[in-house]
């Protein structure tokens, strides 16, 4: 479904806003000032305003009244613990994922679709010295990287999100041809693994599997993402076989 048709018949405006006030903060950014925070979300002062100070209010954002910046508050990590308590797919997903970055050393992480974007729910990095760095939270678009496209390719409405996106060049390697992009998910699809090399990450080489519910649905992706420079050191087919049997023991332990 595309994007602005979403928003126009499915969402409440002042809460689609809010939720964007709490997006803008990022481990690169966890403080931001109310001109910071409009100039990120395009949100006017005056109704910034009144976003924060609720915010402010609820333990969502705490002010730093010396500043007059905003973070993120008490209340978030609360929720975050609880949803991390809970999350039947972080419980099954964490040791499995862990002992993988312990036998293999390299970073492993996992992923789901967050709208339009993926976001990295759980990570572990590499125990190399030369490693690209995932942080929880982190976005990217659905079209580029092994770890979005796995996600897009099970996505239901996959076909209205291609005819719909945008494909703008995050590296010299992003795939900016929609036939490509498709002919690239329909392959994706039919092996049950992605993979790609420096489409969002200049230098990063990633493979990704998908788990998948009972009904064939996509709930989120494994990554495993190695520098270019060590890439040729594995056996691919190793590391592919790999992905997919930690993909399927979590599915396993879900269903």
């Amino acid at each position: 479904m595309n994007q602005e048709i979403f928003e126009k018949n499915y969402t409440m405006s002042s809460l689609h806003k809010a939720i964007k006030v709490l997006k803008a903060f990022t481990k690169d950014e966890p403080s931001l000032s109310l001109t910071e925070l409009s100039k990120k979300t395009g949100i006017s002062i005056s109704s910034l305003q009144r976003f924060v100070s609720t915010f402010v209010f609820e333990g969502f954002l705490h002010k730093d009244e010396r500043t007059k910046r905003y973070q993120l508050g008490h209340s978030l990590l609360y929720l975050g613990n609880l949803v991390k308590e809970e999350s039947s797919l972080i419980i099954v997903a964490e040791p499995i994922l862990k002992k993988l970055n312990e036998e293999i050393g390299e970073s492993v992480s996992m992923n789901i679709i967050d709208g339009f974007e993926r976001r990295c729910i759980l990570n572990y990095d590499s125990t190399y010295p030369l490693s690209t760095k995932m942080f929880v939270g982190d976005t990217s678009p659905l079209y580029a990287g092994a770890s979005s496209k796995i996600l897009l390719a099970f996505m239901p409405d996959v076909v209205e999100y291609v005819e719909n996106i945008g494909l703008d060049p995050i590296t010299d390697r992003t795939i900016l041809s929609k036939e490509q992009l498709w002919e690239d998910l329909q392959q994706i699809q039919r092996q049950r693994f992605a993979r790609s090399n420096s489409e969002r990450v200049r230098g990063a080489c990633s493979l990704s599997a998908p788990i998948l519910n009972a009904s064939n649905q996509i709930i989120a992706s494994v990554s495993l993402v190695i520098p270019e420079v060590r890439y040729s050191d594995y056996d691919e087919n190793q590391l592919i076989e790999t992905i997919q049997n930690v993909a399927l023991e979590i599915e396993k332990q879900l269903y």
